[in-house]
């Protein structure tokens, strides 16, 4: 079990908008995502002690220090406001770093938020460090996936079976981004190659979002409990880093991946993940990061995540449901995406998935990623701080 004070999350706001919509600011964005937080925790700005907000890089939207400016957006105005940064796992992080506050009795409510508005910048521009060249994320991790499917033989229809699960489950989700009914494995190889060995349509899009959650102590989650509102509490949490390049580094089976994985069972005392935990909302901005998380996260063994794809097992009726809510490729956010994850985990157990629920969900893993996959951030939350009782 987690070592610091219980930590529960009691509200959770999400919003999305297509590219290239003008008529919302980003103060507009992260404000309506907080404001749908703390509707659905039952509180105003006045109960919140502390504001977390994350992104990605400055350069995503070429607004340097944005928390400065979203103090006012925030009703963040004499509070703390704690800003954090671990590339595309930043979401994540921010999460960790806000129930870290109530756990460490520091704060008693926190209310964490994570966006990006990447209609208002430029994505490869950003990328590439502001040196206006870059081969993009999905340039950067393709070898790591072709060398997946190298090691372990798996076939090349895994990636677009990810690809049409994930749109798929996109439907049912009323904030995803990216929504393609008629999208078959067909259409997904019909797509143009971008990254060997990913096509266009098993890659993420570029969205505007924000996601905002609401922290608090274990008399606050009691008590939202008590009113009928299920809180989702925090069983462990983690977050690990690894140098891009080092001699031994195993993009492909990540060391920070599988300790950041271990660290948060050993809190939440899961011995066995795959028989202990319900579903997962993992960071697969790309299709064939599924199966590779699976094993990263030693949910199954070296060279057999492809196959629990093949058999069905991480579809949302399957025996280990991952990305119910359509995952990083219907909605990204960038800087936000990682929280989404972390805040879809927390919906399935506390029963408000909607028609994405999975049946009975009583345990669920988070993950987000970043970086050249070397930022690693991840929890598990419950539906009970005893669940495995």
């Amino acid at each position: 079990m987690n070592a610091g004070r219980p930590c529960a999350i009691i509200g959770i706001g999400q919003t999305h908008h297509k590219t290239r919509r003008w008529d919302v600011s980003v103060g507009g964005l992260v404000r309506e995502a907080a404001t749908r937080a703390l509707e659905d925790a039952h509180m105003t700005w006045s109960d919140i002690d502390a504001v977390v907000l994350g992104k990605a890089p400055d350069l995503f939207e070429g607004v340097m220090k944005p928390e400065l400016y979203l103090t006012d957006a925030l009703g963040a105005v004499g509070k703390p406001m704690f800003r954090v940064h671990t590339a595309g796992s930043v979401g994540g992080t921010t999460g960790i770093v806000g129930s870290h506050l109530v756990e460490a009795d520091v704060h008693q409510t926190v209310l964490a938020v994570a966006y990006e508005k990447q209609s208002e910048g430029n994505a490869q521009f950003a990328l590439g460090s502001g040196k206006g060249a870059s081969l993009g994320a999905g340039g950067a991790f393709a070898p790591y996936m072709r060398s997946y499917m190298y090691r372990t033989g798996a076939p090349d229809d895994i990636g677009p079976m990810v690809a049409v699960k994930d749109r798929k489950n996109a439907l049912k989700n009323p904030y995803a981004h990216l929504k393609l009914a008629d999208i078959s494995i067909e259409s997904v190889k019909a797509s143009p190659m971008m990254w060997d060995p990913i096509r266009y349509l098993e890659s993420c899009p570029s969205s505007d979002g924000a996601c905002a959650v609401v922290f608090t102590d274990r008399a606050g989650g009691e008590a939202a409990a008590a009113d009928g509102r299920p809180p989702a509490w925090i069983l462990g949490s983690s977050m690990r880093s690894e140098p891009s390049s080092f001699p031994g580094r195993d993009p492909v089976w990540s060391q920070g991946a599988a300790d950041c994985a271990a660290d948060v069972y050993r809190q939440a005392g899961i011995t066995r993940p795959r028989e202990q935990i319900d579903c997962a909302e993992l960071y697969v901005p790309f299709s064939w990061y599924e199966p590779m998380w699976l094993e990263a996260h030693h949910i199954a063994e070296h060279g057999e995540g492809w196959k629990m794809t093949e058999r069905g097992d991480t579809e949302i009726g399957g025996a280990f449901p991952v990305n119910m809510s359509g995952g990083v490729l219907s909605t990204n956010p960038i800087g936000a995406s990682g929280l989404l994850r972390f805040a879809e985990a927390a919906l399935q157990v506390r029963g408000m998935a909607g028609e994405h629920q999975v049946d009975g969900a009583r345990v669920a893993l988070a993950q987000a990623y970043g970086a050249a996959a070397q930022y690693f951030s991840m929890w598990v939350v419950a539906s009970s701080l005893d669940p495995f009782a």
